[in-house]
């Protein structure tokens, strides 16, 4: 199963999970709704240089997508999902993205 770390409030997690509702290959994990959730983030996120870039640039780095054999991915397309182009707002300090 792909976990897929995001939060309910994000535009791009959002669209991830429009994309894999109802889909059993993949588990939505939102780090917002509880404190493990966002611990177990926290720690992927601070032991994983996947997340370099995204730390570099201001962003918080989700979605993030963790792979059946434990591989790290900020790509949706690396799972077999479309990316997210925004439009609108952006959840990272720059506007640039997540």
């Amino acid at each position: 199963m792909i976990k897929i770390y995001g939060l309910k409030t994000c535009p791009y997690c959002d669209y991830i999970e429009q994309q894999v509702k109802g889909n059993p290959r993949f588990e939505i994990i939102d780090i917002g709704q509880h404190v493990r959730n966002m611990s177990a983030f926290i720690h992927l996120r601070d032991t994983n240089p996947v997340f370099n870039h995204a730390k570099e640039s201001g962003d918080i780095g989700i979605p993030c997508f963790v792979k059946e054999d434990g591989t790290v991915t900020l790509k949706p397309e690396d799972v077999g999902l479309v990316e997210y182009t925004p439009d609108g707002p952006a959840c990272s300090l720059d506007g640039k993205g997540c």
